[in-house]
């Protein structure tokens, strides 16, 4: 039998969740900036907008908003992270973030998902890309619909 009250389990819970936010969300998050920055003082965030600016358009989004989702492929906090800077910047709007979220979610974390998880049950390495692809292509068929719905 579990001798743990209620406070003990809460307090775990929150240890854990301390540790999560510490050790995992917040250098995601920071890392972000820090990139966002270095992006915009080198003059590389308007060239990758300029660059990008059709392919977005056709989600309703600024070209900028490509880092959102690059970002979203390595870490969701960093996308999450890249996405507030753009918005107090003032590149993004609620309702940009609005379309990006789901995709965000979608495409969250791939990188590190398919080495450590794929890789750890013996997929085949030459699957990684179609499955890299079929999130990708569920993070644009939902910005479609936000689009519309936003």
């Amino acid at each position: 039998m579990n001798d743990k009250t209620v406070i003990d389990v809460f307090v775990d819970g929150a240890k854990k969740g301390w540790h999560v936010g510490i050790n995992n969300i917040i250098p995601n998050v920071l890392m972000a900036y820090v990139c966002i920055q270095i992006l915009t003082i080198t003059g590389l965030l308007d060239l990758l907008g300029n660059l990008f600016a059709p392919v977005m358009a056709v989600f309703g989004l600024p070209g900028q908003a490509v880092m959102v989702l690059i970002s979203a492929l390595m870490s969701m906090g960093g996308a999450v992270g890249v996405a507030h800077a753009l918005y107090t910047k003032g590149v993004l709007t609620g309702t940009h973030i609005t379309i990006l979220i789901p995709a965000i979610y979608l495409m969250g974390s791939k990188i590190q998902y398919l080495g450590r998880l794929l890789g750890t049950v013996g997929v085949n390495p030459k699957y990684y890309p179609i499955m890299l692809g079929i999130s990708v292509c569920n993070a644009m068929i939902s910005m479609l619909i936000m689009k519309i719905l936003a």
